[in-house]
């Protein structure tokens, strides 16, 4: 009992910080569940061991991101573009970005082990899907700003995915929540003469969320609880997601928390 108070007063400090008074009180309902959840899931991480999982992340994100762009045999314009945007999406600093950048580079050889680095990454993140779901987004992310996944990249990432234990499925689904986020429009929200029509941004609410319009309320709320859960960026950190990541974490929850606020309309949930 003593120690419970610790998760929401963490998630509420962070959540706070990230998205004012609602992402406060986001970070307490998330806090609540790992204080509830306890250490069962997995050991509990010291201060070496997070910073150690998030080197690691760090350089395999890179190094795996060039490997995906070497696959057909050389390197686009368009992939080397992707990449420099997830740099600045992620709002790397300076020191950061030579360091992706040499990464990148040490992926696009052809004597790089790209198993042996999944292998490494896959034992580092064990006990902690979120944390592989989050390399996978990245990756996919990448990929569909590099070259539409065509040609030998989706194979190899669906290898990147099962080393990681992301199921095809789960596969299949981080690429079409993504593909709609390169769309452009928040759920709902209108584009002019070339808008999604109303029906069509609600079921991309829906897959965003992981549920469907069949759902009871009940099942739409814990799939929504279960998303926040899942890409909350005080769970992903506490699991070793390096700083430098944070800024897609935040991106994917405020999706969630649109595409929550577009079905709880719908359906008249207050």
């Amino acid at each position: 009992m003593g120690i419970k108070w610790i998760g929401k007063l963490a998630g509420g400090l962070l959540g706070g910080m990230v998205m004012g008074p609602i992402g406060a009180a986001l970070g307490v309902l998330v806090g609540h569940q790992i204080d509830e959840q306890g250490a069962g899931a997995h050991p509990a991480l010291t201060g070496d061991d997070v910073a150690a999982i998030g080197e690691r992340f760090f350089r395999a994100t890179f190094r795996v991101m060039g490997y995906l762009a070497k696959a057909d045999g050389r390197v686009s314009e368009e992939e080397i573009a992707a990449a420099r945007t997830v740099m600045t999406d992620l709002r790397l600093g300076p020191d950061q970005v030579r360091e992706a950048i040499a990464c990148f580079r040490t992926g696009k050889r052809g004597d790089f082990d790209c198993a042996a680095e999944m292998a490494a990454l896959g034992h580092a993140c064990q006990g902690r899907p979120d944390l592989a779901r989050i390399f996978l987004e990245i990756q996919v992310r990448a990929a569909l700003a590099g070259n539409n996944l065509e040609g030998p990249v989706r194979a190899l990432l669906g290898q990147v995915g099962a080393a990681l234990d992301v199921s095809a499925f789960e596969f299949a689904h981080i690429e079409a929540v993504l593909r709609i986020q390169r769309g452009g429009a928040r759920p709902g929200q209108s584009q002019g003469a070339g808008a999604r029509s109303a029906d069509v941004a609600l079921q991309e609410a829906y897959r965003v969320l992981e549920t469907s319009a069949a759902a009871s309320n009940e099942d739409v709320s814990k799939a929504y609880r279960r998303q926040l859960q899942r890409h909350h960026p005080d769970k992903l950190k506490a699991n070793g997601l390096p700083d430098s990541m944070m800024a897609h974490a935040k991106q994917r929850t405020q999706q969630i928390i649109e595409a929550w606020d577009l079905v709880r309309e719908r359906r008249g949930m207050r």
